[in-house]
């Protein structure tokens, strides 16, 4: 099971410790944050005790309402499960109590600096822990950014996947993983691909060597990550392997559950690779709006035959 630690949530924010500078080291391992709202008013069937508890204005306010020895017993409640921490987004005006309770429990209390509303700051904070708590894998392959979308390219090794970037990236497109792909998975149908640091912003061709796509391109040439929208294998030629039809039947391959449209092309000295790879994004984002230029075609057909009966 994949973790990080309050002291991660700590850098990553900028955060504020109030209390338990010293447990910065206590893990998390769920996604999600939780707003203990039902907890403060006893109902705790199905408090997450090992998620973020956040405290926003609405909860920081009915705790300054409640008389001293009231508060006390809500909030030892609620602190008794020992969650990984608590952050404040309401400022830290008047907090002494909530201070004393984490001290005493060893929880760590922190609060944010910027300012900004709770519903701004949750978003951000729960996808960052989804994404660093993601089931992920590492792929042969490279990883590409083509109008927008992300594109997974496969292949035996020395097939050209690189070389075909390389190309892409010429054309405005951008690198975003090369021979290490980094595929984490955010949801049943998302799936992200991403570098493993070591090889970021780097590509590999063979004959000229060892390639920073930012250096030599600029910043454009270059993404962090993006969400894989297709796969695509590469392959050698092989004569009459691949029919000629008006539209394929689809493939899938799955990473971790995640099924992810899948087309081959073949390859050969001449043929426009970065071209079809193009073609390729465009025509699935086509189908994603409900376009199919082979039943457009059909139609024509049909439509074709009907007038020549009538006539």
């Amino acid at each position: 099971m994949k973790k990080i630690t309050v002291e991660n949530l700590v850098q990553k924010f900028s955060l504020k410790v109030l209390a338990g500078e010293d447990q910065l080291q206590k893990t998390i391992t769920q996604p999600r944050v939780h707003r203990p709202g039902l907890e403060f008013v006893g109902h705790f069937d199905f408090f997450p005790t090992e998620r973020v508890q956040i405290l926003g204005k609405k909860e920081i306010n009915y705790l300054h309402k409640l008389s001293k020895e009231e508060r006390k017993i809500r909030i030892g409640n609620i602190v008794h499960y020992h969650p990984p921490c608590f952050i404040v987004t309401a400022g830290d005006e008047d907090l002494t109590y909530l201070t004393h309770h984490c001290i005493e429990e060893k929880i760590p209390l922190l609060i944010t600096n910027k300012p900004e509303t709770t519903s701004e700051f949750i978003p951000k904070l729960d996808a960052y822990m989804v994404k660093e708590l993601a089931p992920e894998i590492a792929v042969h392959g490279v990883c590409v950014n083509v109008f927008g979308i992300g594109i997974l390219l496969r292949g035996n090794s020395g097939v050209g996947k690189s070389e075909t970037a390389h190309t892409l990236i010429g054309r405005g497109h951008r690198l975003v993983a090369d021979d290490i792909v980094v595929l984490k998975k955010l949801s049943p149908q998302t799936l992200l691909g991403t570098h493993d640091q070591k090889t970021k912003e780097f590509l590999a061709l063979r004959s000229i060597g060892l390639l920073n796509v930012v250096r030599l391109y600029g910043r454009k040439a270059f993404q962090e990550e993006t969400r894989i929208a297709l796969d695509i294998n590469l392959t050698k030629w092989q004569k009459d392997a691949l029919n000629n039809e008006l539209e394929h039947e689809p493939q899938y391959t799955e990473y971790m559950g995640v099924k992810i449209p899948s087309i081959e092309i073949q390859l050969v000295p001449g043929r426009d690779v970065a071209g079809l790879i193009e073609a390729a994004a465009n025509n699935w984002y086509l189908r994603q709006q409900g376009y199919s230029a082979a039943e457009e075609f059909m139609s024509r057909l049909e439509a074709d035959f009907s007038d020549s009966k009538e006539e």
